[in-house]
């Protein structure tokens, strides 16, 4: 049984206990001593409605301030203490409550943007809707809370404890009740978790149904027997997480790197890998056979020769006979491609780590989610390609053209390379060509950037950390940080 340390509550009372194997209840079914129990709650609370007290946002107001002395070391100041207080709707922008009691308080649609809940207690807190932007959830206890369509963009959760728990409240003759059934607890479903920064966090047993984690950064957080049924990963970092057990049907990986992640008996049936790194990552006690997984080469329907051929021919009769070069989910890791025409060729969620496509033309291509690590791309002409999300860390490109193709009849026209949230971290981008290029959210920490042509390209929260830009043209680079 999980308990919640800290000042009695007047009655009628309330604990945590965390439900153990036995008494939970079989997926999709709710026992009828449960929904008895249930039915005999909604009585009580009809009665007592002020199980939890209203608060104004002057009341809150004050509660805020208060804890802001305790945490400033005032005398005879204490720490805020928000158990089982109703404060749906009001504004916690800026707070900061780290290690405040929030116990089973109601948060449902408040504003907690940039918020600091460091080590807050929010065990059972109802956080339904509500937005927790850039919000600091450092170590919080967060058992059972519930985050249904919460927005947790760019939120830090790192060490979040996210397991199980149930609120619980004594009735007559010591009985105790849950205060919010088990289906309405620790859950994450719908949520939004772009960009958040979970590493370490334990999510062992929620119920993160359909949700958003794209971005996220999940280094080493517990999802063991989980529910992320039809949760989206895309571009998530999941190195060292652990999904034993977990149910991640329908679930999306596309472009995350999962490198050394426990995946012992998770349920992968109708799960995506298609552009997820897999390195370290032991398959031997997982069924993939109904995941959808990059192919061999060896596995296509046609021989590669063939494709290639097929394709030459398209493009010399605009389309009219041959057949356009399909290479989606396709694992060419290590494949020479040296020289080749693939303009306009369909290569997205493609495995080309280490190959070689230096002097290939690629005009138009779609390289979107593909794995390009380590691959040699010298003088490769990419000019309209589209890269979004291919991860090209540590790739050869110098002297690649990823400027904009010429379109319309008259010429006037420009059809941009776009390469928003590319990974080209560590590569070598020297006298690379980006002019009008959408970089936007890309990765190029370290990279070799000396003598590129950054003239118009948009570079919108890119990253240039470390980067070498001695001799680069940035005029008219759109949203440059300040270097």
């Amino acid at each position: 049984m999980d308990t919640q340390d800290g000042e009695d509550a007047s009655e009628p009372e309330a604990e945590a206990k965390a439900p153990t194997d036995s008494e939970a209840p079989p997926d999709g079914e709710t026992p009828s001593e449960d929904r008895q129990t249930l039915a005999e709650l909604e009585a009580l609370l009809e009665e007592e409605n002020d199980f939890w007290e209203p608060t104004s946002q002057s009341v809150l107001d004050e509660l805020l301030k208060a804890h802001r002395e305790y945490r400033e070391g005032l005398l005879g100041s204490k720490r805020g203490v928000l158990k089982f207080l109703d404060m749906s709707y009001l504004d916690f922008s800026g707070c900061n409550l780290s290690q405040a009691d929030l116990t089973g308080a109601r948060m449902g649609n408040a504003t907690i943007d940039n918020a600091d809940l460091r080590a807050a207690n929010l065990f059972a807190a109802d956080m339904r809707f509500a937005s927790l932007v850039r919000a600091d959830l450092s170590r919080a206890d967060m058992r059972g809370a519930c985050l249904r369509g919460a927005d947790m963009t760019d939120a830090v959760m790192d060490e979040a404890d996210m397991r199980d728990g149930m609120l619980m409240r004594s009735v007559k003759h010591g009985e105790l009740i849950p205060v919010l059934s088990h289906e309405e607890t620790s859950t994450m479903d719908k949520a939004i978790l772009k960009g958040a920064d979970l590493s370490n966090a334990r999510l062992s047993d929620s119920f993160v149904v359909q949700t958003d984690m794209t971005d996220c950064i999940l280094r080493n957080a517990k999802f063991v027997r989980a529910n992320l049924s039809y949760a989206n990963f895309t571009g998530a970092v999941l190195e060292g997480a652990d999904f034993t057990e977990a149910n991640l049907t329908g679930a999306v990986f596309h472009g995350a790197t999962l490198s050394g992640t426990v995946l012992d008996r998770a349920d992968l049936t109708g799960a995506s890998l298609t552009g997820a790194i897999l390195e370290s990552v032991d398959l031997s006690n997982v069924d993939i056979s109904q995941a959808r997984m990059p192919r061999h080469v060896a596995k296509m329907d046609r021989e590669l020769q063939e494709i290639i051929l097929d394709h030459g021919l398209w493009l010399k009769t605009n389309g009219e006979e041959g057949v356009q070069a399909d290479l989606s989910e396709v694992n060419l890791n290590g494949y020479d491609l040296t020289g080749l025409n693939l303009s306009a060729a369909l290569m997205s969620y493609s495995m080309l780590k280490s190959a070689d496509l230096s002097k290939g033309s690629f005009l138009m291509a779609d390289f979107c989610f593909a794995d390009l690590r380590g691959a040699r791309m010298l003088e490769a002409d990419l000019r309209g390609a589209k890269l979004q999300r291919a991860n090209l860390g540590h790739a050869n490109l110098a002297g690649a053209r990823f400027d904009g193709v010429t379109i319309g009849k008259d010429g006037g026209g420009q059809w941009p390379a776009n390469l928003e949230f590319a990974n080209l971290r560590g590569a070598n981008l020297r006298g690379v060509n980006f002019q009008n290029a959408n970089m936007e959210g890309a990765d190029l920490a370290q990279a070799d950037l000396r003598s590129c042509n950054f003239m118009g390209t948009k570079l919108t929260d890119a990253d240039l950390t470390g980067a070498k830009l001695k001799g680069a043209d940035l005029r008219g680079v759109k949203g440059l940080p300040d270097r």
